[in-house]
């Protein structure tokens, strides 16, 4: 069966098995866009560079909301039909297994977010700006790709848009120019990234940067920069304290954008996370917040889910970390938070299976607190030397590559000094509530 023939086109992952794409993996995206804010109007160059894993004749994209103008593949015009969140391409010239090739889409259109059982996902619009955020789905609501977790590329993004307007983008900026009207602001984001890490933030900004181990940089409006300087001010201390315990931050930096907007809850991209202007209150009042979406930057982005099903490794990862930065900075013992987290749970319907949470359950927050749980249940069992030393471990074995709740355990059994399949069977295998660790 060839890459493109019906049931070939899916990622065969369980949960999403429409999005992704057999045949191939992408190695890097090449994305330039050009955007006009008033009418919303984006025209955008998307170049693919892959390797084929099997011979092609044909091979999908994921791709929705936006007309393929023109498609090549290594240069040469290709056939090319979109069918829902598709765009098939059939090449002059079949593709051998085995070999890298490049795909050209150029698009434009109207952006519109995904609908998805999650709300709708990817390209957004504000009053005066655009916010991207694509968890699980949204991305090819602006750009084609392969729309899976595994499939890990590099990435180089080049937006152009009006000069009134700052882009901030996942990755370094590499250069900006400005011409006329307009401005150009060029991105390379060197590490493997997913395609739902990738995002852009347009908006009319003020930018600020705070001096740290890390360099940090901020875009929010000019009217809450005064409050979000004392948010975000101890997010130094937290990258050196999650730094001493998982090990090295793993990326060059790390930028925060506040949209100019009310956010349901802020999400993390690959070195960037997004919040809105109602987690901003010159109180610290949101900073529990601001510590998981760091702890994503480890747990998730660098260390990404190979499958939608291993989700509490991302979220059950961060919310523990929650209730580290809460005893390190305030002195709020771990085991007030894991009282409270248990109590919460108990009080819920026990029907979650943490290692196989269902498609439905894929965000539901008993995967946050049972999975920080989790963990506490394990340190409870290792002790803190053994306990960190795996998390190292952990975040240095898998660093910037993708990870299964099976890969945790058989690392976790390596550093535990008798058996531990009772303590995960309770906990990620069956949906009854174990008693809370202590």
């Amino acid at each position: 069966m060839k890459a493109g023939e019906p049931g070939a086109s899916t990622s065969h992952d369980a949960y999403l098995p429409q999005n992704g794409n057999g045949g191939y993996r992408v190695s890097h995206y090449d994305l330039e866009l050009d955007y006009r804010v008033g009418p919303g109007r984006l025209s955008g160059r998307a170049r693919i560079s892959a390797v084929s894993t099997q011979a092609l004749s044909r091979l999908s994209l994921d791709f929705r909301g936006l007309r393929t103008a023109r498609v090549t593949v290594d240069g040469r015009a290709a056939r090319y039909v979109q069918r829902g969140a598709k765009l098939h391409v059939t090449p002059a010239r079949p593709v051998q297994a085995g070999v890298a090739f490049v795909v050209e889409v150029r698009y434009l259109g109207s952006p519109t977010p995904v609908p998805s059982r999650w709300g709708e996902i990817g390209w957004d619009y504000l009053d005066d700006g655009v916010v991207v955020a694509s968890q699980p789905v949204g991305a090819p609501s602006w750009f084609p790709c392969n729309d899976h977790p595994s499939d890990k590329a590099t990435y180089r993004l080049s937006v152009t848009t009006a000069s009134a307007y700052l882009v901030e983008a996942t990755g370094q900026l590499a250069s900006l120019r400005s011409a006329a009207s307009t401005s150009t602001w060029e991105y390379v984001l060197a590490a493997p990234t997913p395609t739902y890490l990738v995002s852009v933030q347009i908006g009319r900004y003020g930018a600020f940067a705070v001096n740290s181990p890390v360099p940090q940089r901020f875009a929010a409006p000019t009217r809450i920069t005064s409050a979000a300087r004392h948010d975000f001010g101890r997010q130094g201390r937290m990258i050196e304290e999650f730094s001493r315990l998982f090990g090295p931050y793993p990326f060059p930096g790390y930028a925060v954008v506040i949209a100019d907007a009310e956010l349901d809850a802020p999400v993390e991209a690959q070195s960037l996370s997004v919040f809105g202007t109602n987690h901003v209150d010159g109180r610290r009042g949101s900073e529990y917040l601001v510590a998981h979406e760091l702890a994503h930057q480890w747990f998730g982005n660098s260390l990404t889910v190979a499958e939608w099903k291993h989700i509490w490794l991302n979220e059950g990862f961060a919310t523990y970390a929650e209730w580290l930065w809460s005893a390190a900075a305030d002195g709020v013992p771990i085991d007030t938070h894991a009282r409270r987290a248990w109590r919460t749970l108990a009080a819920q319907p026990q029907d979650l299976v943490l290692a196989d949470p269902t498609t439905e359950n894929l965000f539901d927050d008993r995967v946050y607190l049972r999975g920080a749980l989790t963990l506490h249940a394990l340190r409870s069992i290792l002790g803190d030397p053994a306990f960190f030393t795996l998390l190292k471990t952990w975040t240095t074995t898998h660093h910037h590559s993708t990870v299964t709740t099976d890969a945790f355990i058989a690392l976790a059994e390596t550093h535990a000094s008798g058996p531990l399949t009772a303590l995960f069977t309770r906990w990620l295998y069956r949906a009854a509530l174990p008693a809370l660790p202590t």
